[in-house]
């Protein structure tokens, strides 16, 4: 098996949905069925992405394919050196796992849309926005640089606006579309910062490049602090793109979109590029900046849970569980957990846009109705979306035998490893009460919805199992959170293949006293460690580890159990009575309910801050600037009428006076100028008469 065509075969899967993308656009209003360009696209790129992924996993699971060339050259320039920055593509173990999960769900949610859209008024151009943002992600997963990576996370941003507000004659989609677009410049803009202070101190964007500087002593500023700040300042990025906590308000509200762009984006590709951005870059990140990242990442799991409890749209309960997973994601990489934090973005991707589409079939069958609350009894109506919903609702939840499980575990395993060596516990204990809690509130989306009897008899009635082109894919994406795609062990993740030969923690490059202190290798391993190799952590660790993996277990199953009893309990059996005990803790249903009053305080806070130093730089504008613009002009106004009176009244005056005494005098001399002979012999002989009497005199 030859790989050397696998960098010409992504060439393919990365710019074949642009071409797509143009076509479908532009004979979109004069094709009726344009839209079938762009579906057969999406099938060629999944089926070259199978062939990439298989022949890289299989055949070279040690190589890496690079192919970079120059794109800029500009030599020497004053004050920053060499400048020369290149563009290439990257193919290892990482890359091939991402192509193959945005492909098939890009796929499979074309396929989805041609039933679930049908009929739409925008219907050629909802596809060519889709082979758009799957351009825009194939470039962020392809490419073996941070500026490359820039450009298409820019891109993709681009993508998810238009579809988020794809339905932009609703301000609901709009406003959402701009929240989304807005929040996440926010992220962005510390991403780009982060960009810039390693181009100064590199003079090179290249991972690989970056990675072997710092390993050889290079630090940004020669200061371990400023190599803090800038891997902070790129997983900025992640916090707008993953919409992690502060940037998290940006998710919810996307939900305004279609729900396949929801299976997609949210859930599966968009925000799933946060993650694998700090991927990327987990070899150059400090202790310090990795625990930032853990924080972070906590944060993000327990407060999204804690808000899913209460809400009634199906569509942003499942957000706000997006949200929590991907925290748990960013968790795990942030406590030095490499492998299972990015196999859980794999496993987590399939379970959870299969529970958007799932979402999607619900939402179908009620005629758009997305309230939990008017469901109830579709599971006779919807079998195989409730199943394959089931099957979901198991995996998130982390019950053996799906692919929830062995990630979930591990994530959590590696948390309690994390606490025992550093002390550091809390990132454990979150992790634990957000399982209880994602168990608990996902059961209670299955029962509301699918179990109990109907609450709307009209709706339920005239409701039916969606067509097959919605129910293939969900029953692809539930074989595939079965675990026996993983691993043959059922209850152990790490004798599986994906772990065992494909994702491997990379090696640190930062100083060692700069790192966790279990990420330091052992002396032996670390004489031969370079930065191509992957060395996992230090014996110590892997001991942690080993002793924390059963306790691990057996507290989570112990808390999905607890949560998935307690929804029983709560909503099918009724042993609770839940509005008795919501007058109970009203405030804090209320504070759930409101989701934290997140958007009410950034209204108040950040967003009335902003209008209100508009509103100051707007009086300022026209107050003070035109203020000393107007009274220049009037002071020139008045100068002008000054000096213009002066010309008129002194300078034409003086003038004019002159003027009119000589024409006065001209006017006299005129009288003179008869033309008469006999008048001129008058004057000549009275002027000599005059002459004469003077001289006489004298």
């Amino acid at each position: 098996m030859n790989g050397s065509n696998l960098i010409t075969l992504s060439l393919f899967i990365l710019f074949a949905p642009l071409v797509g993308f143009w076509f479908t656009l532009i004979l979109g209003k004069k094709i009726q069925k344009s839209y079938l360009i762009e579906i057969a696209i999406s099938t060629l790129v999944l089926l070259t992405t199978l062939y990439v992924t298989f022949t890289k996993l299989f055949y070279f699971p040690d190589t890496k394919f690079v192919s970079e060339f120059t794109w800029i050259n500009l030599g020497n320039v004053p004050l920053l050196g060499k400048v020369t920055v290149e563009l290439g593509m990257m193919i290892d173990n990482i890359t091939a796992l991402m192509l193959f999960v945005v492909a098939l769900i890009s796929s499979l949610v074309h396929y989805y849309s041609i039933a679930y859209m049908k009929g739409d008024k925008r219907f050629n151009r909802y596809f060519a926005f889709l082979g758009i943002f799957t351009f825009s992600m194939m470039g962020i997963v392809l490419t073996h640089n941070i500026l490359m990576m820039y450009i298409f996370w820019e891109l993709v941003g681009l993508s998810s606006y238009l579809l988020i507000g794809f339905w932009f004659e609703k301000d609901s989609a709009s406003n959402a579309g701009k929240k989304a677009f807005l929040v996440n410049r926010i992220g962005d803009l510390g991403m780009f910062s982060g960009i810039l202070l390693i181009f100064v101190n590199y003079h090179t964007f290249t991972f690989d490049k970056i990675f072997q500087q710092i390993s050889t002593g290079v630090l940004p500023f020669n200061s371990e602090v400023w190599l803090t700040v800038v891997g902070i300042l790129l997983f900025c990025g992640a916090i707008g793109k993953s919409a992690q906590f502060p940037l998290h308000v940006w998710l919810p509200d996307a939900m305004e979109g279609p729900t396949p762009v929801s299976a997609l984006i949210h859930a599966a590709t968009m925000v799933a590029a946060g993650v694998y951005l700090v991927a990327r870059i987990f070899p150059m990140m400090t202790g310090d900046a990795l625990l930032f990242v853990a924080a972070i990442g906590a944060l993000s799991a327990f407060i999204p849970a804690t808000i899913a409890l209460t809400q009634t749209d199906i569509k942003k309960v499942l957000a706000y569980s997006t949200i929590s997973q991907l925290g748990y994601m960013i968790m795990a990489l942030g406590v030095g957990s490499f492998a299972f934090g990015f196999f859980h973005l794999v496993t987590h991707a399939f379970f959870k846009a299969g529970l958007f589409l799932g979402a999607g079939s619900v939402i179908h069958a009620m005629h758009h109705e997305q309230d939990i609350m008017k469901m109830g009894g579709l599971r006779k109506k919807l079998p195989v979306t409730y199943y394959t919903f089931l099957i979901f609702c198991l995996a998130i939840s982390g019950v053996p035998l799906t692919s929830g499980f062995l990630t979930k575990d591990g994530i959590l395993a590696g948390t309690f490893a994390f606490g025992l060596l550093t002390g550091h516990s809390i990132f454990a204990i979150t992790g634990f009460f957000v399982a209880l809690l994602t168990s608990f509130y996902m059961f209670r989306i299955l029962i509301l919805t699918f179990h109990g009897t109907p609450r709307d008899q009209h709706t339920y009635d005239h409701a039916h199992e969606s067509p097959l082109l919605m129910i293939v894919p969900l029953v692809v994406l539930a074989i595939l959170s079965i675990f026996i795609f993983y691993t043959a062990n059922p209850l152990n993740a790490d004798s599986g293949w994906v772990l065992s030969n494909w994702i491997k923690t990379p090696a640190s490059v930062v100083p060692e006293h700069a790192r966790y202190s279990f990420m330091v290798p052992e002396k032996m391993q670390a004489e031969a460690a370079n930065v191509s190799e992957h060395i996992t952590h230090s014996e110590v660790y892997t001991e942690a580890l080993h002793h924390a993996h059963i306790p691990a277990v057996l507290l989570s199953l112990a808390l999905a159990g607890i949560g998935i009893l307690l929804a029983f309990a709560f909503y099918q059996w009724k042993k609770i009575d839940v509005d008795a005990l919501t007058e109970k803790i009203k405030p804090l249903y209320t504070f759930s309910l409101n989701k934290w009053y997140f958007d009410e305080f950034y209204h108040k806070t950040f967003v009335a801050g902003l209008l209100g130093i508009s509103s100051f730089l707007a009086w300022f504008d026209l107050t003070v600037v035109d203020g000393i613009v107007n009274g220049t002009a009037s002071v020139t106004r008045l100068l002008s009428r000054i000096s213009g009176t002066f010309d008129t009244y002194v300078v034409d005056g003086a003038v004019n006076l002159t003027a009119t005494f000589s024409g006065l005098i001209g006017l006299a001399f005129r009288k003179l100028q008869t033309g008469k002979v006999q008048a001129y012999v008058v004057l000549v002989v009275f002027s000599l008469v005059l002459l004469l009497l003077f001289f006489v005199k004298i």
